[in-house]
């Protein structure tokens, strides 16, 4: 199976997932840390991959989402964003509402 076809699988088979660095136990930088403190506050469970252990999903992911950075969060299969626009929404009570909608 191809990389990308390993994340379009991840991506569909998980409602909320996360491709961040590191744990949410264990965050490996900031951005990712504060991620995962807007979604832990939704309190629903999700999925991460961690990229820093999956070199070419580190690789491939931006070119295929067309979005440069990570963390990057995805619900019900499509792209929400990076740390800023997960922060924005959770700050405006966006992101719980998606998050409650994710199937």
């Amino acid at each position: 199976m191809s990389i990308e076809q390993t994340i379009r699988d991840q991506i569909s088979s998980n409602s909320i997932i996360l491709y961040m660095k590191g744990s949410p136990d264990q965050p490996q930088c900031g951005f990712s840390a504060q991620a995962v403190q807007c979604l832990m506050a939704c309190g629903k469970r999700f999925a991460y991959v961690d990229i820093l252990t999956n070199p070419e999903i580190r690789a491939t992911l931006p070119k295929m989402a067309n979005w440069p950075t990570f963390p990057q969060l995805y619900v019900n299969g499509e792209l929400v964003g990076g740390c800023d626009i997960i922060t924005e929404m959770h700050n405006n009570g966006e992101l719980q509402p998606l998050i409650d909608s994710a199937k």
